[in-house]
């Protein structure tokens, strides 16, 4: 809408605009710089006098001549220089009358003033500029959208210098922060953590949000007071409003111009009936135009699609040097994996002949000084003496004679590497590249298998990314792809994306699982072939930390959010970010600070548990809460199975949940507190912590499952 707001001559948004009889609007001031006067008769002179009045702030840029007809009954016709505006159309300034026109007379003046957008004059009347309608619609549109424009502009209050564009709004403190400042002066904790932070867009108005920014950057300045806009009045009866539509002239008009008025005699409509049949005739119109845009995208669109085609053909010198390139690059990589293979088997080999080093080492030098040891015995008179350890040492040096087995003394390892690379195939391959002498069928047809890009495919934790790519053109354009998964045992495929993009990241997946993927895409001729399968494993065991998006705001994260406290004496409930539905995770809570005997609550949850009460008290929680000396385990505010023991500051809390089995076991110290917590568990679980401002623990991840479980 900008180009709608601005007005032609001067290029920038309208001041006062007037409305001429063509429609088109300009500014007052601009009206009067491009109002061209006249004597009647006479023909206003070249470019040569009108550079010389100096009356105009525009250079004469374009001095062709325009014919200028009026649109008054008049009969006027002249032609005058024209030049163009800052937005490039044309202009007409006003001209000097010179001085030899026939006769030393003074002679009457004609004024007019003419288009700068559709060329048209019209003559000005006796009422000069006033004649002409003030826009005031116009005029109001262009002051809302200075006003919106002044809002989405709010600078942050507390920059020192070069203020950022703000963030978030308080409420309570009625300033504006960037998200520095925010962290820096107004934290989500304490006594602030109870304001409202709002973004700009929604402060309590536009305006008072402009005021506000320009008033922490600008010294106080004294402004008039703002007045309200007065109804629109008749221009040749300034004390009347408009009330009244002529249906003959197609103008507003005021009571006054029907009594006395040219318009006594023609039809007219109230102005409120024809302002809303005018807007249903607007909207109506619209729609059409609507459309009409809205093909027009498409048809960008397909313009694009197809200069993208054409780049494709004209540039295939670059494109084979980037699949040549793109080549060297995937031996490069290669080499390198190679390489890391090498090395990994090197250092492999040389910790298995050290650690068998320090091994034997250690078992010959117990052994040496075992036999020094008992060649003294031997050495010794003393028959008692001698028979009092004469037993335990021979079984000492039966025992170590045990210790050197068959293969005891024989390497792990040998010095040889048993790798092989072949070569031979691939460099055949490489000396027979050439380019395919394959007729192309220009024709469309469904898209070709995608290419999955193996070296972009990874897994991280229970996340996997794929990234692939379209190997051959098509006549139509591929409008998306279908990415496809497997449950991760080998069943059936589901769709998990669908879209443009040619990367993708799946999250939620089970831990210590391998995941067919494979992907296709589609045009609007039908589907394609899917790509080839490739395998994808997650993690064996969960890598997490705990969730801040979906903690209670009383609670207090830090140290990468690995550990959690609390800033009420009332219980708060934390996630971790990982989910389960399959497999066993075991993962252990340390605690770190515990004041005053608390009783925080360990276990899972639903991501939808309440977070405001202990963990537990709900149906959609299940965990084991305990103190300084005991314990119990509670699920939908029931608790059963109290247990002697308790915990104090650096106590480890280990959690299992087996959903092979579906239980929950809880330990205390690397021991299993209590017999099997809950059972017949099904669902999706989150890692869940309750805890007060007495306590303060850290969660340890990555844990192997503890080996025995009682029941």
């Amino acid at each position: 809408m900008d180009e709608e707001l601005k007005c032609p001559v001067c290029g920038s948004l309208f001041k006062d605009p007037i409305l001429l009889p063509c429609s088109h609007n300009i500014c007052l001031a601009c009206a009067r710089n491009i109002i061209v006067q006249t004597p009647e008769g006479e023909t206003p002179p070249h470019g040569s006098s009108s550079r010389a009045s100096g009356t105009s702030d525009y250079d004469y840029l374009d001095m062709d001549k325009m014919s200028m007809y009026s649109e008054t009954d008049s009969g006027y016709g002249s032609y005058t220089p024209c030049l163009k505006s800052p937005n490039g159309v044309r202009v007409f300034p006003p001209s000097m009358v010179g001085g030899g026109g026939g006769g030393g007379g003074v002679h009457r003046q004609h004024c007019s003033i003419t288009c700068p957008l559709c060329h048209r004059s019209v003559s000005v009347d006796e009422r000069g500029l006033k004649g002409f309608p003030r826009n005031r619609l116009v005029e109001s549109i262009v002051s809302r959208y200075q006003q919106s424009r002044a809002a989405a502009a709010v600078k942050c209050q507390l920059c020192d210098r070069n203020p950022v564009e703000a963030t978030v709004f308080c409420e309570q403190c009625d300033v504006f922060y960037c998200a520095p400042c925010q962290q820096r002066c107004h934290p989500s904790r304490g006594p602030l953590a109870k304001h409202r932070l709002v973004p700009p867009s929604q402060a309590a108005s536009a305006a008072s949000a402009a005021a506000r920014a320009g008033a922490a950057q600008q010294p106080p300045t004294q402004h008039p007071p703002a007045t309200a806009r007065k109804p629109a009045t008749c221009a040749e009866h300034e004390a009347e409003n408009f009330s009244i539509y002529c249906m003959n002239c197609k103008v507003p008009v005021c009571a006054k111009c029907m009594e006395e008025g040219k318009h006594a005699k023609h039809d007219v409509k109230p102005l409120a009936v024809m302002w809303k049949q005018h807007k249903c005739q607007l909207s109506q119109a619209l729609n059409g135009v609507s459309d009409k845009a809205k093909d027009a995208k498409e048809f960008l669109v397909q313009l694009k699609n197809m200069l993208q085609q054409i780049q494709s053909g004209v540039e295939f010198e670059a494109c084979l040097v980037a699949q040549c390139d793109s080549l060297i690059e995937a031996l490069t990589r290669q080499k390198a994996k190679l390489l890391t293979k090498v090395t990994k088997e090197k250092e492999y080999k040389q910790k298995v002949v050290r650690d068998q080093i320090t091994h034997c080492t250690m078992k010959l030098r117990q052994t040496t000084g075992m036999m020094e040891f008992c060649l003294e015995v031997i050495k010794e008179n003393d028959p008692s003496g001698f028979l009092q350890i004469s037993d335990a040492l021979v079984k000492r040096v039966s025992s170590s004679q045990d210790q050197w087995v068959k293969g005891a003394l024989e390497p792990k390892v040998g010095p040889e590497f048993d790798l092989t690379l072949s070569t031979d195939a691939l460099l055949q391959t490489i000396l027979q590249l050439d380019f395919c002498q394959n007729k192309v069928d220009s024709s469309p047809s469904v898209p070709a298998a995608p290419l999955l890009q193996l070296e972009k495919c990874c897994t991280r934790n229970n996340s996997a990314t794929l990234a692939w790519r379209v190997t051959a053109p098509t006549g139509s354009p591929i409008e998306g792809y279908v990415l496809e998964l497997d449950d991760g045992n080998g069943g059936q495929y589901r769709e998990v994306y669908v879209g443009k993009e040619t990367v993708c990241t799946v999250d939620g997946l089970h831990f210590n699982s391998s995941y067919n993927a494979r992907v296709k895409a589609y045009n609007g001729i039908g589907v394609g072939a899917y790509s080839k399968t490739v395998v994808l494993k997650t993690s064996d065991v969960a890598w997490f930390t705990f969730d801040p998006t979906s903690a209670h705001r009383d609670i207090v994260l830090t140290n990468e959010n690995l550990t959690v406290s609390c800033n009420s004496y009332d219980d708060r409930v934390v996630l971790g970010t990982a989910a389960f539905s399959k497999g066993v995770h075991y993962w252990e809570v340390c605690i770190d600070r515990y004041d005053n005997h608390p009783d925080p609550a360990f276990g899972v949850a639903r991501i939808n548990t309440l977070k405001d009460t202990m963990l537990g008290k709900d149906d959609k929680a299940w965990a084991m809460y305990v103190d300084n000396n005991r314990s119990w385990f509670m699920h939908n505010n029931s608790h059963t199975n109290r247990a002697e023991g308790g915990i104090s500051k650096g106590t480890t809390v280990g959690i299992l949940l087996d959903l092979t089995q579906r239980t929950l076991t809880f330990f205390i110290n690397k021991e299993q507190h209590g017999p099997t917590a809950f059972e017949s568990l099904e669902g999706v679980f989150m890692p869940a912590v309750s805890l007060n401002r007495n306590v303060q623990v850290t969660i340890l991840t990555g844990l192997e499952v503890p080996k025995t479980i009682k029941q």
